[in-house]
């Protein structure tokens, strides 16, 4: 069995695992400390609620997240509306899926801590989740590789 497993699981792990995988991470790396740094301080400075805290580090983390998975990660040449469409979109499910798990779990994780904590705490899980669907978004749908006939 687990000769049978093996071959699919390290062609699975090629799939993701590549030169691409750790471009978009040093990406990632840039745009989590710059979305971060959005979200933080309008949820902890500015005491903007938490769906207007996430949606500020993903609308505009997302503009420099276009220009370098574009450029540096996908290194995706052509230019068309339809690609800007499809990486907004995917923002867009990524971040309601990713923050619509996470507050509600750590709502009720965390029932007995005081609601800024919850909420801090949903951000860092939403941030989590968000780039896990993002890369396979951005991978496999918004920069995907169109086939030539």
């Amino acid at each position: 069995m687990l000769q049978i497993l093996k071959p699919m699981f390290q062609k699975l792990l090629s799939i993701f695992y590549d030169k691409t995988f750790l471009r978009f991470v040093i990406v990632g790396v840039i745009n989590t400390i710059f979305g971060a740094t959005i979200m933080f301080v309008a949820y902890n400075v500015f005491h903007f609620g938490y769906w207007f805290s996430t949606f500020a580090n993903y609308f505009l983390g997302s503009i420099l997240s276009y220009f370098l998975n574009k450029y540096y990660t996908f290194k995706y040449k052509q230019r068309n509306l339809a690609v800007v469409v499809r990486f907004t979109l995917n923002i867009a499910i990524c971040w309601l899926i990713a923050y619509g798990i996470a507050k509600p779990l750590m709502m009720w994780i965390l029932s007995s801590c005081a609601k800024n904590i919850q909420e801090n705490v949903a951000m860092l899980v939403g941030m989590c989740l968000f780039v896990g669907l993002n890369y396979i978004g951005q991978r496999f749908f918004a920069f995907k590789k169109e086939e030539v006939k």
